[in-house]
């Protein structure tokens, strides 16, 4: 591991001393960007593979697979896809097919069908496997349980393995949620990390590498980021949002799937998914959406707000929340999730299968969530809760973050407090 640890250093003192230094007010530079300044330096030579999707470009908006396919001296040899599929437009849960890419003409092997780690076949030949996806931020999203999967696969196979960083949408200072436990371990909750961890994926292969969350570690060379720091969210990095699947249309859509997206594990749930308005909307059959909206403004959180919303024939809300607010998300999705299964009649939790139960748990880390379901707690009462499971890892964590703190000063809270909410607004979606 002292040898990666060198390489990973060299690798670093080659890009910033070729390049001039970077104000934390500057452009973001992606890990595509900044190996291309390097004019490719790490990868000439190789047969290489790509684990990619459609968000996988770099800062003009280019496809990361043609740009290493043009690279000089790199040769890319095989594409590799995660769940969604090579052009993200594959629907949540279905398997990817292994097919050819229309961008660059190469064979795409699956990475979300019968296997979901490269198999001795798929990498043979092959000098380095390069990862380059954007991921959001949220540990139940399967991106990083795709990245991880194939470092174990690199590292069996004593393959180098090459991460292309990208920013976290959710910035690098949020850390809310409990972590995975014992038993609990699924492509939904694949790493011991924190329902929302504050990490690139580039921190987090090399806290993986490292702690052990994969049998055989890797040689891991991580491409970083220029210009980022953890204050910044999507919107402060000046860069265009690429979907990363059909139900991330936004940039800050993953603001909204933390608060709502393990409740729509269970039965009958509306959450907006296949429009832009995905994860900001909840309903279900027998919800009063005026209560549950006036319960939620109650709370007084900055940055929150809840609108009573008509959405397909049935009562529900729709959220506000600004990307920056103080609010604990994770908690407050936990709360809104309670207080849904005992408002709602039927109760969510009771309509729903013994595998939707099963994913719903999956997504948590762990079946203590079904405790909250049937106590109305607050949501700083329910964020307590993880408090020693988060302090510790927060001091794990520092042992891998690869980009500065900001100096501290206040940030503007876009949505205010909401004071009430008078009718409810006879409002279907598009």
């Amino acid at each position: 591991m002292q040898g990666v640890a060198l390489n990973r250093l060299s690798f670093f003192c080659l890009i910033f001393l070729a390049s001039p230094v970077v104000c934390l007010h500057a452009e973001v530079l992606l890990g595509i960007d900044v190996l291309r300044e390097a004019n490719f330096a790490p990868l000439r030579g190789k047969r290489i593979g790509l684990i990619t999707n459609q968000s996988g470009v770099d800062s003009h908006g280019q496809a990361t697979r043609v740009i290493l396919q043009r690279a000089p001296g790199v040769r890319l040899v095989r594409l590799f896809a995660p769940e969604h599929g090579i052009d993200g437009n594959i629907k949540a849960g279905l398997d990817v097919p292994t097919q050819k890419d229309r961008l660059t003409g190469l064979k795409v092997y699956s990475l979300y069908g019968e296997t979901r780690k490269p198999t001795p076949a798929m990498l043979r030949d092959l000098d380095a496997l390069v990862f380059d996806v954007q991921d959001i931020g949220c540990r139940s999203y399967t991106f990083v349980s795709t990245m991880v999967s194939a470092m174990d696969a690199c590292g069996e196979a004593g393959i180098p393995f090459y991460v292309l960083d990208r920013p976290n949408p959710l910035g690098g200072l949020r850390v809310e949620g409990p972590l995975v436990r014992p038993g609990w371990k699924s492509f939904v909750g694949f790493i011991p990390v924190p329902y929302v961890h504050g990490m690139t994926v580039g921190e987090i292969a090399q806290m993986a590498n490292e702690r052990g969350f994969i049998s055989h570690p890797c040689e891991l060379h991580v491409i970083p980021l220029k210009g980022w720091n953890r204050s910044m969210t999507w919107k402060d990095t000046a860069l265009r949002w690429i979907p990363t699947s059909p139900n991330i249309p936004r940039e800050d859509t993953p603001v909204y799937y933390v608060v709502t997206g393990f409740i729509g594990s269970l039965a009958g749930m509306e959450l907006g998914t296949g429009t832009p308005e995905a994860f900001r909307l909840i309903a279900t059959k027998g919800l009063d959406g005026y209560r549950l909206a006036s319960e939620i403004n109650a709370l007084h959180l900055d940055g929150v707000l809840a609108v009573p919303r008509i959405i397909n024939g049935l009562y529900g809300v729709e959220l506000q929340i600004d990307p920056k607010t103080p609010a604990n998300l994770t908690a407050l999705g936990v709360f809104i999730t309670s207080r849904v299964n005992q408002l709602a009649t039927p109760s969510p939790y009771s309509r729903s299968s013994f595998s939707q139960r099963n994913l719903f748990f999956k997504v948590y880390g762990s079946p203590l969530i079904h405790t909250e379901l049937a106590h109305y707690k607050s949501p700083q009462s329910i964020a307590q809760r993880w408090n020693a499971e988060l302090s510790s890892f927060l001091s794990l964590r520092k042992n891998y973050l690869l980009y500065p703190y900001p100096q501290p000063e206040k940030e503007k809270i876009i949505i205010k407090k909401a004071k009430k909410v008078k009718i409810l607004t006879d409002q279907s979606m598009d």
